[in-house]
């Protein structure tokens, strides 16, 4: 009698895993979707809340198969938060190597060279796919929570296009444009030119903030650079105008005018010697290179031709007459373009 019963018991368990095998074979190739679609997985989602997701979109009937069939793999605790695609006529097998993979959709933001750091706040807030968690902070705070307390936001993150999920934040990518543009400095900065006069690579992303707003073209970047660099060997005065427009601020509205020349601001190269006090825009790597590494010239002065390129000069007398040329179009007047009587301060 109990050679039978364990006997029955046997042939019981064999025809149970039978059919929980040809169970889990026939849900696991089951198709659940015939349409390509997007689905999301939430952060801190269960699998057992995933399943009963899965119910209430409609790719399930029942969220039993889903749940069994991810504990019998091995997968019940390798969900991974974010969106994937669907492919039409996807397996719940399919679905959860999917959704176990951490092959997420990502979407692109890209910063520019130049831009300034409101620029770049705008652009981090027209993705509708990120997580926005700066929009209540000011600048300082941003800096504080990306782990810079103290350090003026302009010009610290470097410019390049990056990819983000939608279980990111702006923060995420600010943190990697900033490590990004310190690491990139470093790199350069132990690779400058000697005796060049900055101190340190912070001045260094200052110059090259000035000359990535000077000009947009890649060949004339050693040489602006090679400009600045020798007047502030012979402590000229910088006098660009790009610093003067940054700090104007809301101020300015398209065009400068004499009084902003001369009105002072710690930004305004015009009314004091050396380089500002922090960067006035978002640097490329051209622009960074340059500044470590300046065009061998004797320049002091450039004026734009108005195709996009300068006219590089050696004395004021030779710029003056590349003013006349280019920007006052063969009529002559007496002025200088350079204020050599103002007082450094």
């Amino acid at each position: 009698m109990l050679r039978r019963l364990i006997l029955f018991l046997i042939i019981l368990l064999i025809i149970i895993s039978i059919i929980a095998g040809n169970w889990l074979h026939d849900a696991e190739n089951r198709v659940i979707n015939y349409e390509p679609q997007i689905i999301t997985v939430a952060n801190g989602t269960s699998m057992r809340g995933f399943a009963d997701q899965l119910v209430s979109e409609g790719l399930l009937d029942e969220p039993w198969s889903f749940r069994i069939w991810a504990r019998y793999r091995g997968l019940a605790a390798s969900l991974k938060a974010g969106e994937y695609r669907l492919e039409a006529n996807t397996t719940l097998q399919g679905l959860l190597q999917l959704v176990t993979s951490g092959k997420v959709i990502d979407y692109p933001v890209t910063f520019i060279e130049g831009w300034n750091f409101k620029q770049l706040r705008m652009a981090l807030s027209t993705q509708k796919k990120l997580r926005h968690e700066i929009d209540e902070l000011d600048d300082q705070a941003i800096m504080q929570a990306i782990e810079a307390d103290g350090i003026h936001p302009e010009g610290r993150f470097y410019p390049d296009t990056y990819r983000y999920t939608s279980s990111m934040s702006d923060l995420d990518i600010l943190r990697r444009a900033y490590k990004k543009m310190a690491d990139f400095l470093v790199l350069e900065w132990d690779q400058r030119e000697d005796g060049l006069p900055l101190q340190n690579k912070e001045q260094a992303l200052v110059l090259a903030s000035i000359i990535e707003k000077e000009t947009g073209v890649a060949d004339e970047r050693p040489m602006i650079a090679g400009v600045f660099i020798n007047r502030l060997r012979k402590g000229m005065r910088l006098q660009t105008d790009p610093t003067v427009i940054y700090g104007m601020g809301e101020n300015y509205k398209g065009n400068i005018r004499k009084k902003d020349l001369l009105t002072d601001t710690p930004y305004n190269t015009y009314t004091r010697a050396g380089l500002p006090p922090t960067p006035i825009a978002m640097p490329g790597g051209d622009s960074i290179r340059a500044a470590l590494h300046p065009a061998d010239t004797r320049a002091l002065y450039f004026v734009a031709k108005g195709d996009g390129t300068h006219h590089f000069s050696t004395t004021l007398t030779e710029h003056n007459e590349a003013v006349i040329k280019y920007q006052l179009k063969g009529r002559r007047k007496n002025f200088t373009s350079y204020d050599t009587s103002a007082t450094k301060k």
